[in-house]
Parts: structure tokens; sequence; C-alpha cells
């Protein structure tokens, strides 16, 4: 560790439960929730098959393992990311645009970080064992425990592969499939669209990633963590990002035509989704790392809720 980041280093002071807490979901920041949780919501329509014969939606039901769907997303995003600061928290205090974050600077410990992270996993494991008791369905309380493990492993990828953003994708892709799996197990089955969401999922995170990890390119290289920028250049992660995103589309496209239930509506949000992720790439093309936060947090956050939003409306529509 350099003499700049030791002197961010520091032990945090003595504080209530209540205020470390408040930290780590500041520095976790709570908002990019947004990224996966309109695809659980989707996912969770797409298996509903709590109808009769005339079509009619049991939403009561319905909307109980819908809450649940979201309270289980906020507890499993609150574990991986508190994982990922304690894992990452030396190189992130060595990191200039990391090291305000609040266990690189000090403002909350490891211990502090680790205790609302088993907190956060016993919320996400006591709702799944919910959909048990409430519903008679005992695979989210089986599968609490894997799922937890899947998503915390990308928090060490980037020290072995630069496959670490497939990694990221691939937790995020466990959205749709997981939130079928509490509403209808068989849907796997019977939902092939389920699969290609996944796979949109895992390719258009890995390719949205790839491109924020351009913020790293030099540190990654100079400490010795594996990205694709790091590894092929600023140019050669470009271009495997918008392989990922052209594929992204393909499993959208895909999706789209083999579930009968999306019409019209979900076309135009898949047409939508395709010149978002231009854009997207537009933006990074002229203007570099300052069209950053454009192309990171607002075009992929109106990619994700369009896609949740139009899809699940065109379910019951």
């Amino acid at each position: 560790m350099t003499t700049a980041s030791a002197a961010v280093w520091r032990p945090s002071p003595e504080r209530s439960i209540g205020v470390s807490i408040a930290w780590a979901l500041r520095d976790i920041k709570l908002a990019h929730t947004v990224f996966a949780l309109p695809f659980a919501v989707l996912g969770a329509f797409l298996a509903n098959s709590a109808a009769d014969e005339s079509q009619t939606w049991v939403w009561p039901a319905f909307l109980g393992q819908l809450g649940l769907i979201v309270v289980c997303m906020f507890f499993a995003r609150t574990w991986a990311m508190l994982v990922n600061r304690i894992a990452d928290r030396r190189f992130d205090a060595a990191n200039q645009r990391t090291a305000r974050r609040a266990l690189a600077s000090g403002q909350l410990d490891s211990v502090q970080a680790a205790v609302v992270a088993c907190a956060a996993a016993a919320g996400f494991m006591i709702a799944c064992c919910v959909f048990w008791l409430a519903f008679r369905n005992p695979w989210p309380a089986l599968l609490s425990i894997p799922a937890l493990g899947w998503i915390a492993q990308y928090s060490f990828m980037k020290r072995f592969t630069w496959l670490s953003h497939v990694f990221l994708g691939g937790a995020l892709a466990a959205s749709p499939i997981a939130a079928a799996i509490a509403v209808e197990p068989s849907s796997l089955t019977s939902t092939p669209a389920l699969w290609l969401i996944a796979a949109m999922v895992l390719m258009w995170v890995a390719g949205f990633d790839a491109l924020y990890a351009l913020q790293d390119l030099e540190f990654d290289r100079e400490v010795g963590l594996h990205s694709m920028p790091a590894r092929f250049g600023w140019r050669g992660a470009v271009w495997i990002s918008r392989g990922l995103h052209a594929l992204a589309v393909v499993a959208l496209v895909a999706a789209w035509r083999l579930e009968p239930r999306f019409g019209w509506l979900f076309g135009v949000a898949v047409l939508g989704t395709a010149a978002l992720l231009v854009i997207e790439h537009v933006v990074i093309a002229r203007r570099g790392l300052d069209g950053m936060p454009m192309a990171f947090f607002t075009v992929n956050g109106i990619v994700s809720c369009l896609l949740g939003a139009v899809g699940s409306v065109d379910v019951i529509v």
C-alpha cells in the first residue's frame, strides 16, 4: 500500500449499529438496485401461473410473492455489495476514485460492515423461508445459501480473471430466474423466455461493467487486478462490450419472438433498448470517461426499467 493510501486508511470510532447501517447503505448506493430489480419483477410475472381457466389472475397471492421478492432483492444486494466493499477495502483506499467509500476512508470498519452484511444475509434467508411457510414453496429456502454464495463471488474474481465482468453479469442474471423459482418453479421448463431474459441480463451487465472498468484501467494494471480494460486495453474492452451488447439484443429479440405473451408493446421496448445501448457506446466514444455518469447510470437504468415495466404490462395485457 502506498503512503497516500495508508493515510486514508484509518480505524473508525465506535458507533451504534444504526449509524453503521446508515453508512453501509449510503456506501452501496441502493439506487443501483434498479439494474436488477425490474428483471426480477419481470421474471415473477412470466412465471406466474396462478390463473384459472378464465385467465383471471389471483392477485392477492401474487402480490404477496412479489413483495417478498422485492424484500429478498434488497437483502441480497446489500449482502453482495458489502462483501465486495470488505474484500476490496484496501484496493479502494489506494484508488483515488474510490478512496472516499465508507470502508476505504475508515468511516465504517470491517467488523461493522460484516455485521450488517450477515444481518442482510439472515434477512434474505428468513424471507426465503416465508415462501415455504406462506406459499408451500420450499425452493427459495433450500437455494438461499447457494444463492448468497453465487452473488458474492464476483468480489474476488478480479484477483484471478478478466472474466470478472461476466461473473457480475451472472449474479444479476440470477434475478429473473430466482424470482421465477419463488413464484412457480416449474416455469423454468415451461417458459424458455426466462432463460433468454437471463442471458440478456448477463451479457448486458458484463458489457456495461467492462465500460465502467475503463475508469480503473491504469490502477488495475498497477496493482495486478484483472479486468477487460487491463487485459485488452481501452479499445479492446470497448469492442468486447459492443459485442456483448449486440448479443444481449439478440437474446432479447429471441425472448420476444419465443414468448407468446410478449406482443408489440414489448417489441417497442426491445427496439428502444437497442437504441439506448447504441447511445451508450456513442457517448463513451465521443466523451470518454466524462460521459460515464450518463452512459453507465442513466442509460442502463432506463434500459432495466423500460424492459421490466413494459414486459410486465405486456404479460398482463
